[in-house]
């Protein structure tokens, strides 16, 4: 494995960060006064700025004379926005808006600027992605699991008819993104309805599975449903370990097969998913191989985050420096360009920034969904999407309609059964403070990544019991891990 220096926050004050910051000046550009006033008087809902670019895409009919203006308006907004990002070819942009999800998408993002100015990070009006823990049932027993998932079903479980109306509100809301999750969200029988339902509304479905049930029937009936993109949980190369850490022998090879359905079907984008720890540490590079061998598009590293039946084995966590040499493996790995390889560390977006500054990378990551090639030209764009998302890029909505900042966060925002799901976004006291980078605690508050990396909060949460407190899995912040390392050995 390769290492680089843990941090070089000199970098971002020299001259190859000029281009970066015109890159932002120029997207407050795209969005100026005028346009701004535009949006908000006229683009009153989400879901009219959708049809406005569905006009432009010649997808849909303009109602009304006015309704042309209105798209003339967004055309030459556009048009700033393409001579910004270096794009030359308007019908690609028109194709692109063609999709419903990318007309959520540039709607959510041109409101938001539109709304809160450009801000780092980027505050927006809805979330961009939710990933929603549909059921807490599951067929395995896994010993990190977040949700504390189990075989039988919680009885506060939404009904199929109050989880059609939450995706009704997520719409109008303007969500581009629904991500499925669970427990095993293969095993409740509500799943096929409501994710087609949420794709028949324009979002970006996917799925998140450990794997076993994905038959080539089941496959085909994702397919048939809209899911997009199909996200398989798997923590080693071998049975041996990954059986032994989900709690059920033969589950290795389910899962190996569910993703080879996945893979032959062609209909999807794939991803394995492996959360690291010091189970499987020394195995990864093999998993890596395997990701390549089984031909998937994705491979995803998940941070280790103490909660649900994680906190049992908090001692398995990998410590700043396994860390940090994990993730700039992981990033060689990457460049070799065969699969994409992501990480929901935030510390691999300043890993990415680092390595390009540097001249020894081209691609980062700004988050762990998104990659981006702008190289040391525009690095500064992961101070406005980058880092930790939790309340601010994306939400997670339980079984029973709670709404957390993220699926590893557990503290309630509201039930969106029993409050208005925009009041809980925008009013939401916890929901605020985690989108201000500038109230972070340890060396997440002087660091010169706090708006492009800011610490997993989730993590900050789990050791600490504080979402402001230092990430301790970041080499800043090896002094902090040490203590909690000394704590869990005195307690022993």
């Amino acid at each position: 494995m390769t290492e680089v220096n843990a941090s070089t926050p000199e970098m971002l004050h020299g001259g190859d960060m000029n281009g970066s910051t015109d890159l932002i000046v120029n997207f407050q550009k795209i969005v100026d006064g005028k346009f701004a006033k535009f949006v908000l008087r006229q683009m009153t809902k989400p879901a009219k700025f959708e049809h406005a670019l569905a006009v432009f895409a010649g997808v849909e009919k303009p109602k009304s004379a006015r309704e042309k203006m209105n798209v003339s308006v967004i055309e030459m907004a556009l048009k700033r926005a393409m001579k910004s990002f270096n794009i030359s070819n308007l019908d690609d942009v028109r194709k692109a808006m063609g999709e419903p999800f990318m007309r959520k998408g540039v709607a959510n993002t041109l409101r938001s600027v539109a709304k809160y100015g450009v801000t780092r990070p980027q505050v927006f009006e809805a979330p961009l992605m939710i990933v929603w823990n549909t059921t807490k049932q599951c067929n395995l027993k896994c010993k990190h699991c977040y949700a504390s998932a189990s075989s039988v079903k919680n009885p506060d479980e939404m009904t199929l008819e109050q989880k059609l109306k939450v995706v009704d509100t997520l719409d109008d809301a303007g969500v581009t993104m629904i991500a499925f999750s669970g427990g095993e969200p293969l095993i409740s029988p509500d799943f096929w309805s409501l994710a087609e339902y949420a794709s028949k509304k324009g979002m970006y479905t996917s799925i998140a599975t450990n794997g076993t049930l994905l038959t080539p029937r089941n496959v085909e009936r994702l397919k048939e449903v809209g899911i997009k993109y199909v996200e398989v949980s798997l923590d080693a190369s071998v049975p041996e370990i990954h059986d032994e850490f989900r709690g059920v022998k033969g589950a290795w090879e389910r899962t190996v097969n569910g993703i080879r359905n996945v893979v032959a079907n062609g209909s999807f984008d794939t991803a394995i998913a492996t959360t690291a720890t010091k189970y499987n540490l020394d195995d990864i590079p093999k998993m890596v191989g395997l990701a390549r061998e089984l031909k998937v598009k994705k491979f995803i590293v998940f941070n280790f985050v103490p909660t649900g039946r994680g906190k049992e084995i908090i001692d398995n966590d990998l410590n700043p420096e396994e860390r940090e040499k994990l993730l700039n493996y992981l990033y060689d790995e990457w460049q070799d360009k065969n699969v994409d390889i992501f990480s929901t560390s935030p510390t691999y977006s300043r890993i990415g920034i680092e390595r390009v500054l540097a001249g020894t990378g081209q691609t980062y990551s700004p988050t762990h969904f998104a990659s981006a090639d702008y190289g040391s030209s525009g690095v500064a764009i992961a101070d406005f999407i980058g880092g930790c998302g939790a309340g601010r890029v994306y939400a997670a909505i339980e079984d029973n309609g709670d709404l957390y900042p993220c699926v590893f966060l557990p503290l309630k925002a509201g039930n969106l059964l029993k409050e208005d799901f925009m009041d809980i976004w925008e009013n939401s006291p916890m929901l605020k403070e985690l989108r201000n980078r500038d109230i972070l605690g340890g060396a997440c508050s002087s660091c010169a990544f706090k708006y492009s990396c800011g610490g997993c909060r989730a993590r900050a949460y789990g050791y600490y019991g504080d979402y402001k407190a230092p990430d301790p899995g970041c080499t800043l912040n090896s002094s902090y891990f040490n203590e909690i390392l000394a704590s869990i050995n005195l307690q022993e």
